[in-house]
């Protein structure tokens, strides 16, 4: 296992310096090497370190202008940020720069919701779950960015899709009573209801919308 390998298992560890020292040693032994520049980026954004965290990634580009995850890792630094602007266009970069990864298609499409530009968002969070069609909350914002850009039927299958998945999510329980609200299908939407408050109590939402939905049979 190279400095790299090792130096990341230790991150998972949440034994940051130590990762850090071996990420340093690699860097100070292959200084024109992008890969140990990115790593240690990304151990600076996971700890908060954020203008520091940049600058490692601008590093990286500057040696190699096409290193994908550099510009991935800028993006999440801005991302985290809230400037979901200037995390959209580095995203996009790492793709143009041949990053094939289902997270870089999720955090572009977030950058959009993020923004309300939710038919923006579609594609590319249909592309994320095409990449890991397993993965819940790829399926869950990609129903959601259905729904919001009214395209509702479409977005119910997403969502029965999520729940076959797991029968305990209750947004998605939530999501589908509204959906049912606007089908005026309202007991179908208060059993939508009930179901999220039955897997999550606190869910104000799901109360609000039975109190609304009960309201309208009344």
């Amino acid at each position: 296992m190279n400095k790299i390998a090792k130096a990341v298992e230790l991150m998972k560890d949440n034994q940051y310096e130590q990762a850090a020292n071996l990420f340093n040693e690699y860097i100070e032994e292959n200084p024109n090497d992008p890969v140990g520049f990115v790593n240690f980026g990304n151990l600076l954004l996971h700890i908060g370190e954020h203008e520091t965290a940049i600058k490692f990634f601008q590093k990286a580009i500057s040696i190699n202008e096409t290193t994908a995850t550099a510009y991935y890792g800028i993006g999440n630094v801005y991302y985290e940020k809230e400037d979901f602007p200037n995390a959209g266009k580095n995203f996009l970069e790492a793709i143009k720069n041949g990053l094939e990864e289902a997270d870089v298609y999720f955090m572009l499409g977030m950058t959009h919701q993020n923004q309300q530009q939710f038919k923006l968002a579609l594609p590319y969070l249909l592309r994320a779950k095409e990449l890991t069609p397993d993965d819940e909350e790829v399926l869950f914002q990609y129903g959601l960015a259905l729904a919001q850009s009214e395209l509702l039927s479409d977005a119910k299958k997403e969502f029965e899709l999520l729940l076959e998945k797991n029968n305990e999510h209750s947004d998605a329980y939530y999501n589908l009573g509204v959906i049912s609200l606007f089908e005026e299908n309202v007991d179908r939407a208060i059993e939508y209801f009930n179901k999220a408050l039955e897997f999550n109590p606190e869910h104000v939402l799901a109360a609000n919308g039975k109190r609304v939905a009960e309201e309208a049979m009344n």
